[in-house]
């Protein structure tokens, strides 16, 4: 279960009634717009049969390797690792370990992984929806040289396995020409919005995480609390703040608040105008972003999301278990900052379950593209990525030639 607090520290809006027309409009959009909306239909995210699929191929994949490599940039991972890190132990390596590359371009990275796995038996993901993402095809072809030298083709065929457009593509080339194992990352759906589809469920199913519960947690959110947060964040912008804390008081959420960055403002941040998300790990940051937030420029409000009961962990002197001290401590935390008019939402789970992050998953994409139709920009396109990747594009092929 998740309790929503959008009140208790909130100042009084007392303007829903002003988005009721526009709202409408949008749910309408939702439901029936064809380009890039199917994800708002979980139905359309994944079917039956390739929930079996998914569950098959993961039962093989962790009884044939030590890793397990998910290659992929953006919301092609960023999905499924906030998934799998909230349920991660912290001093506990499960089998098969899994390993995220392509969210940057280390050679100390690589070089290091190179030797990690040296010994080790693999099994690829390779993740790109139009097969032409720079990290994505630079990391896939490196490795794929280096497990050429470890398996033979006919074993590489089992240790290889594609996630990309169901007919386009340089992925989809090499899946039809090798026979590799592959499966479809939706048409009609983004990258960001693509974690309740194969392209996350995958790794998070492998990792040992029931995935009908994520996606019974999703069907069963309360849609309309996540456009009335969109609502929230919309009016606190044309109030003049322009930056959300996505704040955190358990560690094991941060790869949330990565999903979470992505979501909003590559949805959002587009003609000059949108919310800038940002990161916060509390009890960490109340000793640095903490005094921004209490005395600093008034631009800011948080969202905070947290986890009521994780360990009983009980400390005698305060007659408390810690998770009541961390959670006494976000309400007191947010009393103060409310007088520097730093307003704060509360998302809170009762526990840390697939259910509960499936359902919070699908909020946060629920309230970002609605966020995106009240600023009036598209939310499923991103011009100014594809600036900067053209630009490279163009200075490594002058490189090359």
């Amino acid at each position: 279960m998740i309790k929503f607090d959008f009140n208790s520290y909130m100042v009084d809006l007392n303007n829903y009634s002003d988005y009721e027309s526009k709202i409408k409009t949008i749910k309408r959009k939702l439901e029936t717009d064809s380009n890039m909306t199917d994800w708002y239909d979980l139905n359309k995210c994944v079917s039956n049969d390739v929930i079996t699929d998914i569950i098959e191929t993961s039962n093989y994949i962790k009884n044939n390797c030590d890793v397990f490599i998910v290659i992929g940039a953006g919301g092609s991972v960023l999905g499924a690792k906030a998934i799998i890190d909230a349920f991660k132990p912290y001093f506990k390596t499960n089998l098969p370990e899994i390993i995220f590359i392509g969210t940057s371009l280390s050679a100390s990275y690589l070089s290091e992984l190179l030797s990690h796995i040296s010994n080790k038996e693999v099994i690829i993901n390779v993740i790109s929806k139009s097969g032409s993402t720079l990290e994505t095809n630079l990391y896939f072809n490196y490795l794929y040289k280096e497990l050429e030298k470890k398996y033979t083709l006919e074993e590489l065929q089992k240790r290889i396995i594609i996630t990309t457009d169901i007919e386009e593509g340089n992925l989809r080339k090499i899946v039809n020409k090798r026979q590799y194992k592959s499966f479809v990352f939706p048409t009609n759906i983004g990258g960001r919005y693509s974690t309740l589809t194969a392209v996350g469920l995958l790794p998070v199913a492998v990792s040992g995480i029931d995935i009908n519960e994520i996606l019974r947690g999703a069907k069963e959110l309360d849609r309309d609390v996540a456009f009335n947060y969109a609502i929230i964040r919309d009016a606190l912008y044309n109030m003049g703040k322009s930056v959300e804390s996505f704040t955190i008081y358990e560690p094991k959420l941060l790869s949330l608040l990565e999903l979470a960055k992505q979501l909003f403002a590559e949805t959002q941040g587009k003609d000059n105008k949108a919310i800038l998300p940002i990161a916060s790990i509390n009890t960490g940051d109340l000793h640095s972003l903490g005094q921004f937030y209490q005395e600093g420029s008034s631009i800011l409000f948080e969202t905070v999301i947290n986890i009521s009961a994780t360990e009983n962990i009980f400390i005698k002197e305060y007659n408390k278990n810690l998770d009541e001290i961390n959670t006494l401590i976000a309400n007191q935390v947010a009393k103060s900052h409310f007088k520097n008019t730093t307003y704060s939402n509360f998302v809170t789970m009762d526990k840390l379950t697939p259910y509960n992050i499936g359902q919070l998953i699908y909020f946060l994409e629920i309230a970002a593209a609605t966020g995106a139709y009240l600023l009036n920009v598209n939310p499923f396109d991103q011009p100014g990525v594809n600036e900067y990747k053209k630009l490279v594009n163009e200075e490594l092929q002058y490189e090359h030639e």
